[in-house]
């Protein structure tokens, strides 16, 4: 019997569409004739969900009792008796009553395809297995029913039923998703525009993902070698020569019209050494990036098939490499790696960029000898001695002690008229041997040294005729020729060995002294003492430090590392933003023309980094004086007006009561006194924000954090607020919580918040207030029915001294958000704004829960009860 086949539905989160797109799929296979039954199905109460059920044939569920409550689930017994040829089955992780023929739904489903019956299901991303963390830290919920990416993966076919977080949000706000009573906490919890984007881009990359695997198996189960362009893909060269930032940016625009994907890759020999610099190497892969491609390093032995090669495993339909700046003579010589590219690269299109000046000249004629640039000449030879000097030494030392001593052993075995030392062969032989090991020791120069001396040995003493520099024979010309001759060529190969040998060496000290700067430079909070520091240790230096020169001459020590007595070496930096001339100061060794390279790429790094810390502090010192402009500003706005409006209400209530000529009834009395109280606790309340205002600036808000119930808080702060405060609306069911906070200023906030709906939203509706426990936190919400906040100013309302429109002050200095954002910032928590469904602004204050069972304060085992308005204040 065959297998049945699979589809699913996957959606980013619940309400994008998915159960109504398997209800649609369904109908329409209805009406074609197929035998279509649904299995199960969960409206939640949708009543487009339920409508979209038509006349589509419903299997009766089963019904199970467990914990004394009465629990339906899809009946497969009853299905595999059908056996439709469809079945729709929604939910497809959810996990089955205990008792159920199967512990999960898709364990269910999977029966029903072994029975061969084809299965429509819904699933959506946050249930795959492989997700679950990643969707627990986007949402702060754990998601217990889930499904094994393999299982999903082995579907026949799988669609993305796509909804932007706007519509959804929307779809939600209307009432299609879920009840009106569940829609606030949804809407600021896990439909919060944040999470559903999030949900989404994960949902979008899963089916990509899966997409291209498919593409992958079809490829490779075809056997098909060539590049499919089912998207473009640009790869790019990267030289690791200067001036190929050109090129780079060529590939990009490339890319960017065609809407490709750019990649770049650099080839390093397979001798493991890289000729490039890697300075301008490490700038030409940060700036693919910077363009919003990667970048790639393999390793080959010939640049243009490992090219190629690694295009064709990209599947790159394109390639972008630079012309080559070689003359006729060294194409001849070596090759045209243009011409070798354009060759192998037959199905990938080849872009060669002509390059400007000598930026990039292939300089081929120079080579490194321990990281310095050596100059090669015509038979490759070079200027600088690689071998180190304790084995060259062991090869003098055998020079000078092993030729004497075969010539010596040799002589005696003739005078004793042994057959072997009349042999010349055999006496060549082991001179050969002598002159190898040298060579493989010392090097050139002692290999052909022995090679010279040893010849003119065996020519003096063992040759006929003997005690002569004449040679009698030809062969033994050719012999000794080819005995001299293969000392030099052993000695060019261990040269040439200890200069590659070398030249790792230094260029691995380089990159990781490099590689630890600019980690430094990015990640360090202060990386000028710390990139001083590793200058010091890099180069082996005693100190170094970093100075620099005003105007007015005087030197000025900006960090150092180590002792700098009398500088050495002075390597001048480029001055500093404000004129200051700057430079490094260093004392120790001297350094060579190698170290002068390594150490002037740390010192641009160093003076970046001096810049940064100059733009940073400046930056701190201009905020700050704005903020202190902002506080003085807003406190002659409060005197000129928050403070003038209930001062003068008081003074012209107080002088009535006083005038003698003004008769005041009892009633009339009190009202007048009733008022005054209001304008004082207003004053009052004024007064205290700006002190709590001029707190925050300054940095001088004490904070006492301990175990606090909700309940107790959010009672405490309507309560302060007084009887404007009488009809807000709050929950008593869900505050039985406990949070880690310093009480004053937890009800200070809330206060805040509340006041702030009472002015914009009280006129509009009820203000309501509820809290509950998401995860590791506690949520208090405020919600009014007023005009709202556009997401594009929330920020600017959340900063001292700011209100929605604001283009004056006329009604107030705005500092409740602010001084709420700033307490709850002060206790760990945080302010959050959000749309009210159906108009108006959710504002929740997010303080952190108290763990159950741990004494968090050193002096209350029990649930503080929070200070009232006066004590706060």
């Amino acid at each position: 019997m065959a297998r049945g086949q699979l589809r699913i539905y996957l959606g980013a989160s619940p309400g994008v569409g998915k159960t109504f797109a398997m209800l649609n799929e369904g109908r329409r296979r209805l009406e074609r004739g197929t035998d279509v039954v649904v299995a199960v199905v969960e409206t939640h109460g949708r009543v487009n969900t339920a409508a979209q059920l038509g006349d589509l044939e419903v299997v009766p569920r089963r019904s199970f009792e467990h914990r004394g409550a009465n629990f339906t689930e899809m009946d497969v017994d009853a299905v595999l008796a059908r056996r439709p040829a469809l079945a729709l089955v929604d939910e497809f992780a959810h996990t089955n009553v205990p008792g159920s023929r199967n512990e999960k739904r898709w364990q269910d489903v999977e029966m029903l395809l072994d029975a061969g019956i084809d299965v429509i299901s819904t699933l959506n991303i946050q249930h795959l297995d492989s997700l679950n963390d990643v969707v627990a830290k986007i949402t702060g919920i754990t998601q217990r029913e889930t499904v094994p990416d393999a299982v999903v993966r082995r579907a026949d076919q799988i669609e993305l039923v796509d909804m932007s977080p706007e519509a959804l949000r929307r779809r939600m706000a209307h009432g299609n998703i879920y009840p009106a009573e569940r829609i606030d906490a949804a809407m600021t919890n896990f439909f919060r525009p944040g999470n559903l984007g999030a949900l989404r881009e994960l949902a979008l990359l899963w089916v990509a993902d899966r997409v291209e695997e498919s593409l992958s198996a079809y490829v490779a189960q075809h056997g098909i070698a060539d590049a499919w362009e089912t998207r473009e893909r640009v790869v790019v060269g990267l030289s690791g020569a200067p001036g190929g930032d050109a090129l780079i940016r060529r590939a990009a625009r490339i890319a960017g019209r065609v809407g490709g994907e750019l990649v770049g890759v650099h080839v390093v020999s397979d001798d493991g050494l890289t000729r490039d610099h890697a300075d301008v190497l490490i700038a030409q892969r940060a700036l693919v990036e910077s363009l919003g491609g990667r970048s790639h390093e393999v390793v080959g032995h010939d640049r243009a098939e490992t090219l190629v090669e690694f295009s064709r495993t990209e599947k790159a339909t394109q390639l972008v490499i630079g012309a080559t700046a070689r003359t006729r003579r060294e194409e001849w010589l070596h090759g045209s790696f243009v011409s070798k590219v354009t060759r192998l690269a037959r199905d990938v299109d080849v872009h060669v960029i002509g390059r400007g000046g000598n930026a990039d000249r292939d300089v081929a004629d120079v080579d490194r000898v321990a990281g310095r640039a050596v100059r090669r000449g015509p038979f490759g030879r070079e200027r600088a001695m690689t071998i180190d000097l304790r084995r060259q030494l062991l090869a003098w030392a055998l020079v000078i002690v092993g030729l004497p001593g075969l010539t010596a052993t040799f002589h005696r075995l003739h005078d004793e008229q042994t057959p072997i030392a009349d042999d010349f062969p055999t006496v060549l032989l082991l001179f050969l041997a002598l002159t190898v090991t040298v060579a493989a020791i010392g090097g050139m120069m002692a290999g052909t040294v022995c090679a010279v001396v040893g010849s003119v040995l065996v020519n003096w003493w063992f040759v006929e005729p003997r005690f002569t520099l004449t040679i009698a024979q030809g062969r033994h010309v050719v012999a000794l020729v080819v005995f001299v001759a293969v000392a030099m060529v052993v000695g060019a190969f261990v040269n040439a060995s200890a200069r590659r040998s070398s030249e790792a060496r230094r260029a691995r000290a380089e990159a990781e002294a490099l590689a630890r700067s600019a980690t430094s430079l990015a990640t360090d909070p202060n990386p000028v003492p710390t990139l001083l520091e590793e200058i010091r240790r890099t180069m082996g230096l005693d100190g170094v430090r970093l100075v620099t020169t005003g105007s007015d001459r005087t030197d000025t020590v900006v960090a150092a590392s180590g002792g700098v007595d009398v500088a050495a070496t002075t390597i001048e930096l480029r001055p500093a933003d404000d004129g200051r001339a700057r430079r490094l100061e260093l004392s120790g060794r001297r350094l060579s023309t190698d170290d002068r390279r390594v150490l002037t790429t740390l010192a641009d790094q160093l003076a970046i980094a001096a810049d940064t810390e100059q733009l940073e502090r400046e930056a701190a010192t201009a905020e700050r004086l704005s903020e202190v402009d902002a506080v003085r500003t807003a406190l002659l706005r409060a005197v000129s007006h928050d403070l003038r409006t209930p001062l003068s209400t008081i003074k012209a209530l107080v002088s009535g009561v006083l005038d003698p000529t003004v008769s005041w009834s009892d009633e009339q009395l009190r009202e007048a006194l009733t008022s005054v109280d209001h304008e004082t606790d207003r004053l009052n309340r004024l007064v205290g924000n700006l002190l709590d205002a001029s707190r925050l600036q300054i940095g001088a808000l004490a904070v006492h954090r301990r175990r606090c119930a909700t309940a107790e808080i959010i009672d405490t702060a309507l309560r302060s607020l007084g009887p404007e405060a009488d009809d807000v609306q709050w929950d008593t069911t869900d505050v039985a919580t406990e949070v880690t906070a310093d009480p004053t200023l937890a009800e200070r906030s809330l206060a805040n918040v509340v006041s702030n709906a009472l002015r914009y939203g009280a006129a509009h509706g009820p203000i309501r207030v509820r809290a509950e426990r998401v995860g590791d936190e506690v949520h208090v919400r405020v919600v009014d029915r007023g005009p709202g906040i556009p997401p594009a100013v929330r920020q600017q309302v959340v900063a001292p001294f700011q209100r929605l429109g604001d283009t004056n002050t006329a009604d107030g200095v705005g500092l409740g958000l602010a001084i709420a954002q700033g307490f709850l910032d002060a206790m760990g928590g945080r302010l959050e704004l959000d749309d009210t469904p159906g108009g108006g602004l959710t504002v929740t204050l997010v303080l952190p829960a108290a763990v159950t069972g741990s004494d968090e304060s050193a002096d209350a085992d029990e649930p503080v009860a929070c200070s009232t308005a006066e004590e706060a204040r």
